[in-house]
């Protein structure tokens, strides 16, 4: 059977409960859209390359062009590549993937095992796409590998299930990294912490040593080359971790306990150093790494309390951190000295991302501001609040691209019109 019985293709009665709002942005013969083809883009960094966006927005927000439904509840963004945009959501009782055309109609649905219904039910994970594949993991540790224009299953399987762990108390979160032939995800437990499968059948490539037997954290692996080691970076439950790309071999750890096993921010690397921030008040660590004969020696360089950040991001741009404090409000650090250049409150704890000059900001409440990046002030330039509809916080970090902007609450996916050429 070439396609799984329960790839849900939508038809025309399905399109119509669509919500259209506006004319969608048309795109030139040729044109294909910037790629944000996975969590944090293209580089892992959150840092958008587009120009020419609106420098504030008019009142009550920039051009809406369409509303996307029936995408389940869930905190997964949005992916986009070519002219598709992915996401994943909770429904009747699945994890199901969605993809839609850059006019916000769905085009297919395909579950990827089942919901989580624990607290803050929902989606994690955001799709992973490279070429004509999508990858995804279930917060019940189902990783599939799909055809991307299809939705038709190529292979999957329960890395919780195979690699013997259990899961955490608020569901694994990771958003899959993909490193030359392999996918990278971190199942924790008793037997390892990251595993590598081979991404054309699932085979696993090789598995990283257990890390004093932790249960995985929340984190999505990054990549780095550091030294002349390649390396994937990580948070286990009470660790950090840097594990060899080529190998699985455990090069380096950190001891980082918090309240609830709660590390959910990717380690961020730059310049030989790795940021670590955790919400609770716990607050954020500066590392030092130094490699000599293959091996990699860890030391604290700095702590701060004054940015905890909880799960919304942290960029790091021309030396300053930017990011959400755990209670409330928004923080700029120095990146080198750990220096609270401020502490605003802005639309309140959230999630973000860059383009352009500006941060985009999205408040866990529904409220979105549009602020310039600058470690002198948290000046809101424009906000607005997201329709009504979305149920629980909005947690799903904003996407810029192409022009647009996407904003996920709940079962609803939004576009804008952020273009300065749209005024």
């Amino acid at each position: 059977m070439n396609e799984p019985f329960f790839v849900r293709r939508i038809s025309l009665l399905v399109s119509l409960l669509m919500l259209t709002v506006g004319s969608a942005l048309s795109l030139r013969a040729g044109e294909q859209p910037a790629c944000w083809p996975r969590f944090h883009g293209p580089q892992g960094t959150n840092l958008s390359p587009e120009t020419g966006l609106l420098r504030s927005w008019p009142e009550g927000g920039p051009r809406q062009l369409w509303t996307a439904q029936g995408l389940g509840d869930g905190f997964a963004t949005a992916a986009i590549s070519g002219e598709r945009v992915y996401t994943a959501g909770n429904l009747n009782n699945q994890t199901v993937i969605t993809a839609l055309d850059i006019n916000g109609q769905i085009l297919w649905q395909v579950p990827n095992g089942g919901a989580w219904t624990g607290s803050q039910p929902g989606s994690r994970g955001t799709p992973t796409i490279e070429g004509d594949r999508l990858y995804h993991e279930s917060p019940l540790g189902d990783v599939v590998c799909l055809d991307a224009a299809s939705g038709r299953k190529i292979w999957g399987l329960n890395i919780l299930e195979t690699f013997g762990a259990e899961n955490i108390t608020w569901a694994l979160a990771e958003s899959l990294l993909i490193d030359g032939d392999c996918v990278i995800c971190s199942p924790g437990g008793p037997q390892t912490a990251v595993v590598a499968l081979d991404k054309r059948t699932g085979q696993i490539a090789w598995k990283s040593p257990s890390v004093a037997g932790d249960r995985a954290g929340y984190a999505s692996p990054t990549r780095i080359v550091h030294g002349g080691l390649r390396m994937i970076l990580t948070m286990t439950s009470r660790h950090a971790i840097g594990v060899n790309t080529d190998t699985g071999e455990l090069l380096w750890q950190f001891q980082h306990v918090t309240p609830w096993d709660e590390n959910i921010l990717s380690p961020l690397f730059h310049d030989s150093h790795v940021f670590i921030s955790t919400g609770h008040r716990v607050g954020s660590v500066m590392l030092k790494l130094t490699v000599q004969d293959g091996k990699v020696a860890v030391q604290e360089v700095w702590r701060s309390q004054d940015l905890d950040n909880h799960h919304g991001g942290t960029i790091l741009l021309d030396g300053y951190l930017y990011g959400s404090l755990w209670s409330s409000g928004w923080a700029c650090l120095h990146w080198q000295t750990g220096k609270t250049m401020y502490r605003e409150r802005g639309v309140g704890k959230g999630s973000l991302t860059y383009a352009d000059g500006m941060l985009y900001t999205l408040g866990e409440n529904g409220q979105m501001g549009l602020v310039a990046a600058t470690p002198q002030a948290h000046t809101l330039a424009s906000r607005f609040r997201l329709p009504a509809g979305g149920q629980g916080p909005a947690w799903a970090h904003p996407v810029i691209c192409a022009g647009r902007m996407y904003l996920r609450h709940g079962n609803f996916l939004y576009a804008y019109d952020v273009r300065q050429s749209a005024r």
